[in-house]
């Protein structure tokens, strides 16, 4: 049942995070290009400027739990079943995505959002395996 219910709702809330990724919170296109490549450095500096630990906890939370169903996409695609190849799938994958909000100034290009997406993808298959 709840594998059914998966494969009905991933494909749509794929499309959701897409939407919120480029378009989602009030997104309008940058002036420039903006890329943040030192890993971890840029989400620390986040968390110092956030005015409230709540708004850090939803902001940095968020890259991680919004991300967790991709964890389970071994129940659609078998091979993704492993680990290592669901997080090289997923890496690239959200690379691609990063690149995208790049190039087309609907984002910036942060590797912190890698990590902490993968992370969650992570997260997302150990409770699957459970």
């Amino acid at each position: 049942m709840l594998k059914k219910f998966y494969k009905i709702i991933i494909v749509p809330y794929t499309l959701f995070l897409l939407y919120l990724m480029f378009f989602g919170m009030g997104r309008q296109q940058m002036d420039e290009n903006l890329l943040t490549v030192e890993p971890i450095v840029s989400t620390i500096n986040f968390i110092k400027g956030c005015i409230s630990w709540k708004d850090a906890v939803v902001i940095v939370g968020g890259n991680i739990v919004m991300f967790m169903p991709f964890g389970f996409l071994g129940w659609i695609f078998p091979k993704l079943n492993v680990l290592k190849n669901l997080i090289f799938t997923f890496v690239s994958a959200i690379t691609i995505v990063e690149a995208l909000q790049y190039f087309s100034r609907m984002g910036i290009f942060e590797v912190d959002d890698i990590i902490l997406n993968t992370f969650g993808v992570f997260l997302g298959f150990l409770i699957k395996k459970m």
